[in-house]
């Protein structure tokens, strides 16, 4: 059975642990200047980069990429009114909202 559960985020940049199916790995979060978008960097809990600057885009599984790390679900974002609208700087957390589904 699956579950789905927003991660809590602040239009800021922020690192902190999550578990992610099981595991538990590091996120750093930060705004992208050039680019105008949030990206973010997972580590293993011992901090060791697995992937870097993965974009938050919309209407794809953020993970999907990454078949052979097994993260154990699916990360989209949604934002609210507009599911294909891209997160802005001020909106991530409140009405732009990451999502993680187990598997």
């Amino acid at each position: 059975m699956s579950s789905s559960y927003e991660i809590p985020l602040t239009p800021s940049a922020q690192t902190f642990s999550i578990q992610l199916g099981g595991q538990t790995y590091q996120i750093y979060m930060r705004w992208n200047n050039f680019s105008n978008i949030w990206v973010f960097d997972i580590s293993d809990s011992a901090r060791n980069p697995l992937v870097q600057a993965i974009p938050l885009v919309t209407g794809v599984d953020l993970l999907a990429p990454y078949p052979d790390l097994q993260f154990g679900g699916t990360l989209i974002v949604v934002t609210d009114g507009d599911l294909t609208a891209v997160p802005t700087f001020d909106n991530i957390g409140t009405s732009s909202h990451v999502i993680f589904t187990t598997s």
